[in-house]
């Protein structure tokens, strides 16, 4: 066995005086290992050394600068990952696995998916299911977690070494996203917790990553998994980014689970979940964030009922108990708290929208193959959505990009360190105050404008409807929920008028930070909700 403490002090002593080379350190260790042995020994090494490997195999010091901005705003996924899926595809069906049974198969699973997300049954997945997610989330997860990572960049909150946990990493979507969004210097040691059959294509898609991006894969449930049990030289808290993509609306007891992961994460380390846009899984993420942060739970009752969700869903929500006190955690983005000690309790849903990614080549197969007709697939297709389906409707193809998200951190830094000010702005807790009242405030963008078509930004091919205008009252006017961390029922920004002064509640991004100056404020009885007139009076700007 090589004497790993050796290696580490040679790797030390030369790490500031010249690139370290496996050929050359065997020499000074003890029964002088293979230079293989000693570069195997210094990969393993390599992060908690600081060390990342060149091309012609010796080791340099990781650099230190801040990440650059990748500018991600991915149109497609890499053809690279999308021929693992497609591999795996004729693996277990054959070359022509988008034609016949397989075809008529791998679309019910989706459908059988996409309802029971919908209904929040238990999902199981075998081999059929986990190929039929990757067909169908890879590429809008792969999407989905550079747009969050970059509300990390913006406070410098992204090193170029990172020790990275992915709890049920699925088929691999956000960690070649993760991957692809870090520079080519960047020294990664990534972990991923996935117990499910799915865990091959997940391999198989690691192995696509460069070599300083080292991967694990530890078979286990994220309730068996001890997040603690990683080893770290620096800090008994081994995790600089925890993920939980898609992962916590499926737990019995996602609070509790997530706090034992918080718990593993570095002083300055973040938390992200990241859930579907459907009503409940966003209002649940909302639900676990406020605990983990010590506010109360989201609180859903019938006053917020809604024609695409069943009543019974939504109430079945789990029953929160009170939050720890111990909990040093506070929301770094998207919902930032802009009154100090105030929590909101309103139902909280909430989601980005950003811009579209093609559907890789194995989602315009599956979805322009011919149906299977004397299977009676159109049948089952009418009976499972409501609607019949025909090659090439775009029923399979998931282009969307549309998602909750929240970041948790334990050092205080949020995204954007802006406070309302008690002499100038309004609280939304006290909301019911300022009625038929012109008022000033800052609030947080929370929504795109929740009016636009579905032809334009829905998730149509998900759910074949657009998301509900809730603060709209029947007409076109632009309405954008918003909201300052107090309010405890739903506020809309509404716009009447659309002009030089008013253009920045357009031109902002999601989770910006707004100051509203004479806005009318009005109760919306319909919706239960408050609905804050931007008109011909009122002024928007961004402030952060």
């Amino acid at each position: 066995m090589i004497d790993r403490e050796a290696v580490r002090t040679n790797a030390k002593y030369l790490r500031n005086i010249r690139p370290i080379d496996p050929n050359e350190i065997y020499e000074y260790i003890e029964d002088r290992p293979h230079p293989a042995v000693v570069r195997e020994t210094l990969r393993e090494e390599a992060f908690d050394l600081g060390l990342r490997e060149r091309a012609d195999g010796t080791f340099v010091p990781a650099p230190t600068d801040p990440i650059p901005d990748p500018m991600w705003q991915p149109d497609v996924v890499p053809r690279r990952y999308d021929d693992v899926i497609a591999d795996h595809l004729v693996d277990q069906f054959g070359p022509e696995w988008y034609r016949g049974d397989s075809g008529m198969t791998l679309r019910s699973t989706i459908r059988r998916l996409k309802m029971d997300y919908y209904q929040q049954n238990p999902v199981e997945y075998d081999q059929t299911v986990a190929l039929g997610y990757a067909i169908y989330h890879f590429a809008d997860y792969y999407a989905a977690i550079g747009y969050i990572l970059d509300d990390l960049l913006e406070q410098g909150c992204l090193s170029q070494t990172l020790r990275i946990l992915d709890v049920g990493a699925g088929a691999g979507g956000p960690a070649v996203g993760i991957h692809d969004y870090l520079p080519e210097s960047s020294l990664v040691e990534y972990h991923a917790v996935e117990p499910s059959a799915g865990v091959n294509i997940l391999t198989d898609i690691l192995g696509k990553t460069r070599r300083n991006f080292r991967t694990t894969v530890h078979r286990k449930s994220a309730e068996s998994f001890n997040p603690t049990s990683i080893e770290s030289i620096d800090d008994e808290r081994p995790f600089d980014l925890i993920l939980f993509a898609n992962v916590l609306n499926e737990l019995d007891d996602p609070y509790v689970v997530a706090k034992q992961y918080l718990s593993a994460i570095t002083s300055d380390g973040s938390f992200i979940g990241l859930a579907p846009a459907d009503k409940h899984t966003s209002i649940n993420l909302r639900h676990i964030e406020r605990m983990l942060t010590g506010g109360s739970s989201t609180n859903v009752t019938s006053e917020h009922n809604d024609e695409y969700v069943r009543s019974d869903i939504v109430n079945d929500l789990p029953a929160a108990t009170a939050s720890d006190e111990d909990i040093d955690a506070t929301v770094y983005a998207p919902t930032l708290r802009l009154w100090s000690r105030k929590t909101p309790s309103d139902r909280g849903w909430s989601f980005d929208r950003c811009p579209m990614i093609t559907a890789p080549p194995t989602q315009q197969r599956l979805d322009d193959a011919p149906r299977t007709v004397d299977a009676s697939e159109t049948a089952v297709s009418e009976q499972a959505t409501g609607n019949s389906e025909t090659a090439g409707d775009g029923t399979f193809r998931n282009e969307t990009v549309q998602f909750s998200y929240t970041i948790i951190r334990r050092d205080g830094t949020t995204r954007a360190p802006v406070s309302a000010n008690p002499q100038r702005h309004a609280t939304m807790e006290a909301m019911e105050t300022h009625v038929t009242n012109r008022i000033d405030l800052l609030a947080v963008k929370l929504s795109h404008d929740l009016t636009e078509s579905h032809t334009q930004h829905s998730d149509q091919h998900r759910r074949g409807q657009s998301y509900p205008s809730a603060g709209a009252s029947g007409n076109d006017n632009p309405v954008f929920k918003i909201g300052d961390g107090s309010q405890t029922t739903d506020h809309y920004a509404v716009v009447t008028v659309r002009d030089t002064l008013t253009k920045s509640l357009f031109t902002a991004e999601y989770g910006a930070v707004l100051s509203f100056e004479n806005v009318l404020c009005l109760w919306n009885d319909d919706k239960g909700a408050y609905n804050l007139v931007v008109d011909d009076s009122s002024v928007v700007d961004i402030i952060a």
